[in-house]
């Protein structure tokens, strides 16, 4: 019998841990430093596949803001191309940069220039999904704030 009340108590230990961390990954706080690192990492030096995948996941919730309005007052699928999943780190990047008072001009032409990037990658070889797409950075370049 103590046999099965020790694996009662561990058990009911484990269910109070998974309710209480969520199912998601639990991460420690990240020193502003760190901060900027991670977020640089993840608004230039990843995939946009691989950003999909990370923003799913949304690690760091406490500390990065993973919201989006997607393509704002643009449709997020002109044309029939997706541009949402691209709109969706362009956020990322103007949101957290922002937040973090790292937000000046040469962060926005980056950030901007990695949504174009993000969309070409998006359009292939397609000239007139490009074409779309140097519309969207153009009014990223003139109005994005």
């Amino acid at each position: 019998m103590p046999n099965l009340l020790k694996r009662a108590s561990v058990l009911a230990a484990s269910a109070v841990t998974a309710v209480v961390l969520g199912t998601g990954t639990a991460h420690a706080a990240l020193s502003p430093s760190q901060l900027a690192t991670v977020t640089d990492d993840y608004s230039f030096s990843k995939s946009l596949s691989q950003f999909s995948s990370i923003r799913n996941g949304r690690p760091y919730a406490d500390q990065l803001d993973w919201s989006s309005d997607a393509c704002s007052w643009s449709p997020d699928k002109p044309l029939g191309f997706d541009f949402k999943p691209a709109c969706h780190r362009h956020d990322f990047g103007y949101r957290n940069n922002k937040r973090q008072g790292r937000w000046d001009s040469a962060k926005k032409l980056r950030v901007d220039d990695k949504f174009k990037a993000d969309m070409y990658s998006i359009c292939g070889g397609n000239i007139i999904c490009k074409g779309t797409a140097n519309i969207y950075y153009a009014a990223v370049r003139k109005w994005g704030t």
